[in-house]
């Protein structure tokens, strides 16, 4: 349910007719002037100066106005100037950004001069707002008053899993399917609405940056951050990414805009055995595959750099030259024996400076994954260097902002020492001092915490969002040979139907809590669907059956991820339970949340239909079951076809350029690889044929194509009641008008042919 919604009151407009130091006792609001396009000006620590009756914030205190407060000049003017104000430990500082908390966050503005915060905790819209206000503040009262940029992992999403340094939020915000169900969905349209209404949630709240979205492409079904990728296929991948970005920041970063950090380059995803570069034994990018970095990995990034980010993030991990094939043309080798550089992505000057800046043309500012510089860390390749070395080697390769620090010092004595000189310290926060600019926070870094929330709280914007759950749904399989289409289960099915839901997890108290759930849910969205609580009573059982992996606990040293959906495999999915309930159930609906290509070649054969879901509502799926959603999706991977399948497949090559059977098929025949979903037949399927045709000329005249429609009228209606008898009754009276007009030459060749055999497909579906 909605929080209702809270009436907006506006702020009074304070303006200040002289240059006298008086001291604020709450917010002053400079008026904004439509036709000198001056933008809202407030202050709540220091003054406001206004000069020729426009506003602007004494950020230093000194009485007038500097370049770097002056909106009217270049954002470049304003940036050289306040760089030369600034200390080097103020320059120091910026160029950090870590975990936002709520005591230590204070004195690291304070002391240490940092700007940026990583939000991972998941408070309302209206709390978000109000602490971006306070440490604004903070920020404000300091000696050169520079904003503070609140960031976050995406927050947007059904998030059964948090995630630390993934996906730690979710639910707060409109809340939509997973990142691999809106590639599902294979709207990129779609996507973008998504991240506009995103955006505008994100500000309202007081959040500018955000560390995503993930551009990698899935190339090893067992890496434990598959759930972040848009999928395994380039194309699908790159025009994702351009819709994010569009849609999050514009055509232009500006105060209405959330900055993206794009990760993870220059590609996370060919993980050997599925491991994670957070772990040593995981730490190193293989592309035994000649070519497959160019051809896979690289499209969404220069897709995504088409767009225009503000940053990208590179992985924690390290390209190797063994048993790496040619990737590089040879401007980019390391030396003339090496092709790669055996340091991580943010020490690699060749992988950053030569292919990220000069080859793809990236102009923005490189952001650290969390946690690169510390011993104990994850600064591979570098580890014989000193903290102060590895800060200088990364600058020089071409990072700018290091993720997850807490501790400026050492990055302070490699300036001091000489081993970073300022010029290269200034150039990185001459980034940072830009994208804080243009997201206005210099004018006005406050926002209203009512208004977030009832930004936050918006019908229309989870509408949306529940439409992009519903377009996700990947119908795999309906019914058996022998069984026919077993969904949609119509009205007249419903009747004599009870439903017993069971939901497998690894954890089993937290399974029999998200099986009640789930059953109070079903009854929500249907309160005509009639529940059972055991299998025994029951003529319909609906199993979902939520795996999950994590880098921490199930990617461990010589113990790889694993997607088997076994008891004793990481999964923990009894699946035995699940082979039993197939059994007792007549009619069984297996639901499977693929946020990884799971093994389903021991579950999916007894089903007698399949549903794959990635972090789904259960509102969409009883609108796909109960036919009130055409399921539209299709499987942005390939799902393995067994264990053999998962352990032979090339680690840098997507599923479907596998060079074997990689793919699962199924009884029917129908291989669940990239891009394969069903839809239900349906005359309304036949009546938009009819539209169409009669678009291209095909009928002789309107009438025959208006007969041929309404013959169409009473099967919609009976295929709704579930009423077999009629509905097989009128498809064959539309046939038979079909093959009658026809013959009088009022229907094309070509029209005849694909009606009859959409008729006839619709046929089988209820004989």
């Amino acid at each position: 349910m909605h929080r209702k919604w809270k009436k907006l009151k506006k702020a009074g407009i304070v303006s200040l007719v002289s240059l006298m130091a008086i001291s604020p006792a709450g917010p002053i609001y400079g008026a904004a002037d439509e036709e000198t396009n001056s933008p809202n000006v407030e202050t709540r620590v220091k003054e406001i100066i206004t000069v020729d009756g426009q506003s602007f914030r004494d950020l230093n205190g000194n009485g007038v106005v500097d370049a770097y407060e002056d909106w009217r000049l270049p954002v470049e003017d304003r940036v050289g100037d306040l760089i030369s104000q600034m200390t080097v430990e103020e320059k120091a500082g910026l160029m950090l950004i870590s975990t936002f908390n709520n005591t230590s966050s204070r004195v690291k503005i304070e002391e240490d001069h940092l700007r940026y915060f990583i939000v991972r905790d998941d408070p309302e819209p209206r709390d978000l707002a109000a602490r971006n206000n306070e440490f604004q503040e903070l920020g404000e009262a300091s000696r050169l008053g520079i904003p503070v940029v609140m960031t976050s992992n995406p927050r947007n999403h059904v998030n059964p899993n948090q995630t630390y340094g993934h996906a730690e939020a979710g639910g707060q915000l409109s809340t939509w399917p997973g990142e691999l169900g809106l590639a599902a969905t294979q709207d990129p349209e779609l996507v973008k609405e998504f991240a506009e209404t995103a955006a505008k949630e994100w500000r309202a709240a007081g959040m500018h940056k955000l560390y995503g979205y993930m551009a990698d492409l899935l190339t090893e079904p067992r890496w434990t951050r598959t759930d972040g990728t848009f999928g395994e296929d380039p194309e699908l991948v790159a025009d994702m990414m351009t819709a994010i970005v569009e849609g999050f920041q514009g055509d232009e970063l500006d105060e209405n805009s959330v900055s993206l950090t794009i990760k993870h380059f220059a590609g996370g995803g060919p993980r050997v055995d599925g491991t994670d570069p957070h772990h040593v034994w995981g730490n190193t990018n293989e592309y035994p595959t000649e070519g497959s970095l160019y051809n896979y990995h690289l499209p969404p990034f220069e897709a995504a750099i088409a767009a225009g980010p503000t940053s990208i993030m590179p992985y924690y991990a390290k390209p190797v030259n063994e048993p790496s094939a040619l990737q590089l043309p040879e401007y980019l080798w390391y030396s003339e024996n090496e092709q790669f550089e055996e340091v991580a992505f943010a020490y690699n000057e060749r992988m950053l400076q030569g292919l990220l800046r000069d080859e793809l043309g990236f102009k923005g500012y490189v952001n650290s994954d969390t946690g690169i510089i510390s011993d104990g860390d994850r600064p591979w390749g570098v580890e014989h260097l000193s903290e102060p070395e590895r800060y200088a080697k990364a600058i020089s390769a071409g990072t700018n902002m290091f993720s997850g620090g807490t501790n400026v010092q050492p990055l302070i004595e490699a300036i001091n020492t000489g081993l970073v000189e300022e010029a290269a310290i200034d150039n990185s926060i001459s980034f940072l001092l830009t994208e804080i600019y243009q997201l206005g926070l210099f004018e006005n870094p406050y926002v209203d915490p009512e208004l977030a929330q009832e930004i936050g709280d918006d019908p229309a914007s989870q509408a949306l969002a529940d439409e992009a759950h519903r377009k996700s749904i990947v119908l795999l399989r309906n019914g058996h040979a022998e069984t026919g289409q077993v969904l949609p289960i119509s009205d007249n099915e419903l009747k004599d139907m009870k439903l017993y839901v069971e939901v497998f997890m690894k954890d089993e108290e937290d399974a029999a809590e998200a099986s009640t759930g789930l059953g109070h849910s079903i009854k929500l969205a249907d309160p005509s669907i009639d529940i059972v609580e055991s299998p025994e009573e029951a003529t319909h059982a609906f199993l979902t059956v939520m795996p999950s992996l994590s880098w921490r606990a199930d990617d461990t040293e010589d113990d790889p991820p694993s997607i088997e959906l076994k008891k004793d495999a990481d999964t923990g999915i009894d699946s035995e339970r699940i082979l039993e309930l197939q059994e007792i159930v007549e009619t069984t609906i297996l639901g499977v949340n693929m946020t990884n290509p799971w093994l389903i070649d021991e579950i999916e054969p007894g089903a007698d239909a399949v549903l794959a879901t990635f972090n789904t509502t259960p509102d969409a799926i009883v609108d796909v079951i109960r036919g009130k959603y055409n399921p539209t999706g299709k499987l942005p991977f390939t799902v393995p076809a067994d264990i053999d399948a998962v352990e032979n497949n090339a680690s840098d090559v997507p599923g479907y350029a596998e060079t074997f059977d990689y793919a699962y098929t199924n009884a029917a025949g129908d291989d669940y690889a990239l891009n394969f979903g069903l839809s239900y037949k349906k005359a309304s399927d036949i009546k938009e044929a009819i539209d169409q045709f009669e678009i291209e000329g095909a009928f002789a005249n309107k009438g025959t194509a208006r007969s041929l429609q309404a013959l169409l009228n009473p099967v919609e209606n009976f295929e709704q009641q579930g009423e077999a008898e009629e509905v097989i009754s009128h498809v064959e009276k539309f046939i038979n008008k079909l093959d009658q007009n026809y013959q009088k030459g009022s229907v094309s060749e070509e029209a005849h042919a694909q009606l009859e055999a959409d008729a006839t497909e619709l046929l089988e579906v209820w004989q």
